[in-house]
């Protein structure tokens, strides 16, 4: 209960700040969708050549993507983690963090949160309504449920591997970062996963699980039955990813020293 509050107490002043420069929401919002355009773009620049990808249609390849804006966004909004090493162990703001009796981890999520990119989800249900609609695909009451399970499962697993490389400043101080190349990594997961070979389709199932964040939970919704189980694997992924995140961030955090050691 107290998390919850101090995540309403932190959600109320950040929308209060945001509010205040009205120009910026708006700019940053619509550079947003502009992203979210051109990569929409970019898949219709490649069915422009082809009617069909892999036993994939146009519709259902529109569907996965924008299956995987609603589990993007939120992990946008909640892990803008990109500059951890730099803002939290090179310039120390660290020490700040853990004077406090909250978990750092949280803390920083509070700190860090962008919830003007939840916009992106909202994108991604309009675009999904619109390839449902083309595919005619029909859907039971307790989809809305496993939907809602299946985007929390694709947050975790992006929050999970994200969270684990920002712990490896612990133990180094060294401003370089992995971060940008596992995010374009991570967009694989929004293409159907037969269409890549037996190494990388394994490494985005087991090693760096980015198509649990697209593609597998996409699969139940087109009825992919082949994909069921991977579907289905979605939320337990999701756990897992952010259990190991956590445990590696707790023992990141006891090595840490202090910005002056």
């Amino acid at each position: 209960m107290l998390y919850f509050q101090l995540f309403l107490q932190y959600a109320s002043q950040y929308m209060k700040t945001k509010l205040q420069y009205r120009g910026d929401l708006v700019v940053g919002m619509f550079s947003d969708l502009l992203m979210q355009a051109v990569n929409l773009i970019f898949i219709l620049v490649v069915f422009g050549h082809t009617q069909m990808l892999k036993g994939w249609l146009r519709e259902e390849i529109i569907f996965i993507y924008g299956f995987f804006l609603v589990p993007f966004a939120i992990f946008s909004s909640f892990f803008n983690i990109w500059d951890f090493n730099d803002r939290y162990i090179v310039k120390g703001e660290m020490d700040r963090i853990l004077t406090r009796p909250i978990h750092s981890l949280f803390q920083i999520v509070l700190e860090r949160m962008d919830l003007e990119s939840l916009v992106g989800g909202i994108t991604g249900i309009i675009i999904m309504a619109y390839a449902a609609a083309e595919l005619h695909l029909s859907f039971h009451w307790y989809d809305l449920f496993l939907f809602i399970i299946m985007v929390m499962g694709g947050a975790l697993v992006y929050g999970g591997i994200f969270v684990s490389l920002a712990s490896i400043g612990f133990w180094s101080d060294a401003r370089s970062s992995i971060m940008p190349l596992m995010y374009n990594i991570g967009n694989y997961g929004r293409y159907p996963i037969n269409i890549y070979n037996g190494i990388i389709r394994f490494v985005l199932t087991w090693i760096l699980p980015f198509a649990f964040v697209g593609v597998y939970p996409a699969s139940y919704f087109l009825h992919r039955s082949e994909w069921y189980t991977y579907a289905f694997l979605t939320p337990v992924m999701g756990l897992l990813c952010f259990s190991i995140a956590v445990f590696i961030w707790n023992k990141g955090v006891k090595k840490y020293r202090g910005a002056g050691n």
